[in-house]
């Protein structure tokens, strides 16, 4: 099926598509605040129908903490190939507030963008593969592939649900192929399949030192102020080189130089001060920016907290500081670990009297593939039959923190792909998705869906014709 035939199709049903997108958006599926449990359950339901109406057979899993919605199409039968296609519904929150110029939920077309939280992260890239697939199934006469998707409710706050269902959902989730549309590409002329992400690990730090937050001038010179103490913890945790000072932090780390000799390894730095506005940058030495965002760990203090923070002056020191602290890894680091190795420096290196104490939450482990699976190399020739460019290999810094597991679960080929791009603003205020990059998302899907089939018939016509070649030798004197 051309190319053009699809283009078509979403010409004349681009107006439903945009309103349907729209509802989607509305959602506040925030699953990292527990006030929004009814909304992510409403989203889950909006989903559901929708899926149903494309053509899907669904299946709406509860979990321990939010529902996960799956659908399937498998009409092609056991003895043909199955995709599975990964997606979340689930955003993150919008603070801060002020910063939007729009409300969140209420999405807004800017200069051809949509402006809304998860106009990108992930309900831009999963609406655009649920209309791909309600294009594929509709104008498809001969479909050789089952199809299935399993979408998320909470990939933003470690995906605690999923993970707890995977093993008695093993079976539902078996497949040939798997693809997680949850990555990107650097620019909009600039196809690419992602073959990597880091994985995650996240903690929060407490330190103490009195029952309550004490008058900074009666006790100024006296008590030990918390937040003193653990800035000066954290400020060590760093070499001048650029290394992890924890100890054993880098034991388990492996040379990857036949996977980074697949990936493009291209950093315009000028381009990105020009779009961040970041001047000072942070890489471990003897590695360029590059391999150290993509393929070397990393430690970060996402946020640091303790005494007053209103508008206005309070004169205390406080009982307690907070730090949370998050650290990227890569393949063979394992999270538990290096999170007790993390807690083992703060304990040891505190001041005498000081109180540490930690809460260690979900960690999920790297992952990484090649690019001579038949699902990598069928994804780069939908790239490029679209894109009209060479399709690159990257990798990622961010995580996906389900893929690992849901990979060797399905025990399928897996790959993560997508359309968004840097400058999307995800986990920020402002997020948008060009509807130009939407357009593009449908188009790769459908011919990707397309070319898989194609693959079974060829299969078989290969066959049918080695089997009559076969006959007629036979049959010849």
């Amino acid at each position: 099926m051309q190319t053009l035939v699809f283009e078509d199709w979403y010409k004349n049903h681009q107006e439903r598509i945009l309103s349907d997108f729209f509802t989607f958006l509305r959602f506040p599926s925030i699953s990292t605040n527990k006030k929004h449990e009814q909304d992510i359950r409403k989203t889950a339901s909006w989903l559901s129908e929708y899926m149903k109406g494309i053509g899907l057979e669904v299946d709406v899993w509860e979990t321990s903490h939010f529902p996960v919605v799956f659908g399937s199409y498998l009409k092609a039968g056991p003895n043909r190939p199955t995709l599975l296609i990964y997606h979340h519904y689930d955003v993150q929150p919008t603070d801060p507030l002020d910063l939007w110029e729009n409300d969140p939920f209420e999405p807004v077309i800017k200069e051809n963008c949509v402006y809304a939280r998860g106009a990108s992260d992930n309900k831009g890239q999963c609406f655009y593969s649920l209309t791909a697939l309600k294009a594929y199934l509709e104008l498809s006469d001969r479909i050789e592939l089952n199809i299935k998707i399993v979408i998320e409710g909470e990939e933003e706050s470690s995906s605690k649900g999923i993970k707890g269902i995977l093993k008695t959902k093993a079976q539902e989730l078996k497949a040939d192929y798997l693809i997680v549309v949850d990555a990107g590409i650097s620019h909009i002329e600039s196809p690419a399949i992602t073959l990597g992400i880091r994985g995650i690990l996240s903690l929060e730090i407490e330190c103490k030192n009195s029952f309550v937050d004490l008058h900074s001038g009666v006790h100024g010179g006296i008590a030990l102020n918390p937040n003193r103490a653990l800035a000066a913890i954290i400020a060590n945790m760093w070499e001048s080189s650029g290394r992890v000072a924890i100890p054993h932090f880098y034991d388990d780390v492996e040379p990857v130089k036949k996977w980074k000799d697949s990936l493009d390894m291209t950093f315009d730095q000028d381009l990105y001060t020009k779009e961040f506005g970041v001047h000072a940058f942070s890489h471990e030495e003897g590695y360029s920016l590059r391999e150290s965002n993509w393929l070397r760990p990393s430690l970060e203090v996402n946020g640091m907290w303790g005494g007053y923070i209103e508008p206005g002056f309070k004169t205390v020191i406080p009982s307690k500081a907070h730090a949370k602290i998050s650290c990227r890894l890569v393949p063979n680091q394992n999270p538990q670990k290096i999170a007790q190795n993390i807690v083992e420096y703060f304990k040891k290196n505190a001041p005498p009297g000081i109180e540490i104490s930690a809460e260690i939450g979900e960690g999920y482990k790297a992952f990484c593939c090649f690019p001579d699976s038949v699902i990598a190399k069928t994804a780069v020739l939908a790239y490029e039959e679209i894109f009209k460019k060479p399709c690159k290999y990257t990798a990622c810094g961010a995580t996906v923190p389900i893929v690992t597991e849901l990979a060797a679960v399905s025990a399928a080929e897996t790959i993560l792909m997508g359309v968004g791009l840097p400058t999307n603003n995800i986990h920020a205020p402002n997020e948008h998705f060009s509807m130009d990059c939407f357009k593009l998302g449908f188009l790769v899907m459908t011919n990707l869906l397309t070319r898989l089939s194609q693959r079974v018939e060829q299969r078989e016509e290969d066959l049918c014709g080695n089997s009559a070649e076969q006959e007629r030798r036979i049959e010849k004197p």
